[in-house]
């Protein structure tokens, strides 16, 4: 059987995006043939015994698309603590291993997506794929023209300096911001900036895919048309 590198072969598998295979097996979380490795070059097959986290990995898992609309107070990671809601809790009557694809911080929001493959994950999130996120911002202050100019303006986030694709004021405290890089904390970092306080932030879409009605704390299958329109 054809080999490749073992962070390229989990993706296959549906465990998480590259990186983030990357950095389990750099945390000693997989083996292969009952040895811990820790370089994802290491060249394997699935006729290799790979575990993962005490689960053998098999290319016939089952994929699986889901969109929630996650709550406030949950964070976006695989690891549940005692003392931290995680998104995948939401998930517990589902027997896939599932990660989100990408992150939204833990005070905001809105639509995330979730599922169990890797490949249709580094699609959404590779900078290549160019996919705008939708945010809705909510601040206690009236929003002025030379608010929309700053946050127009761009800032630095990550060391990177970014600028959102548009902004739009919806009413006297709320505004429509949408990005392209998603960096970390990047909306808020934007309006921070202009010297606005986020009170309340919601992604309300991900490409050509809209939240919609879908309830706080609710998740639903996704289609293939929404699957699709999301690179729309």
């Amino acid at each position: 059987m054809l080999k490749q590198r073992l962070s390229k072969q989990m993706v296959a598998a549906g465990v998480a995006s590259r990186r983030a295979c990357e950095d389990l097996i750099f945390a000693g979380r997989v083996t292969v043939n009952g040895s811990v490795v820790l370089l994802p070059q290491t060249m394997v097959s699935f006729e290799d015994d790979i575990v993962f986290d005490g689960k053998k990995l098999s290319p016939e898992d089952r994929k699986v698309y889901y969109m929630l609309n996650k709550p406030e107070g949950y964070i976006c990671t695989a690891k549940s603590t005692n003392s931290t809601k995680i998104v995948l809790d939401l998930f517990e009557e589902c027997e896939e291993r599932l990660f989100t694809v990408g992150r939204l911080d833990k005070q905001t929001k809105g639509l995330l997506i979730v599922t169990n493959d890797g490949h249709f994950a580094n699609s959404v999130i590779h900078p290549s794929s160019n996919i705008v996120k939708e945010y809705l911002a909510k601040t206690d202050q009236e929003i002025t023209p030379e608010h929309l100019k700053a946050i127009s303006s761009g800032t630095l986030v990550e060391g990177v300096f970014v600028k959102p694709a548009s902004v739009t004021k919806v009413r006297r405290g709320t505004l429509k911001i949408c990005v392209r890089e998603g960096k970390k904390r990047e909306v808020r970092l934007l309006m921070e900036s202009a010297g606005l306080q986020v009170r309340e932030l919601t992604r309300i879409r991900i490409g050509g895919l809209h939240l919609g009605s879908l309830d706080n704390g609710q998740w639903r299958v996704m289609s293939e048309a929404e699957k699709a329109a999301i690179f729309e």
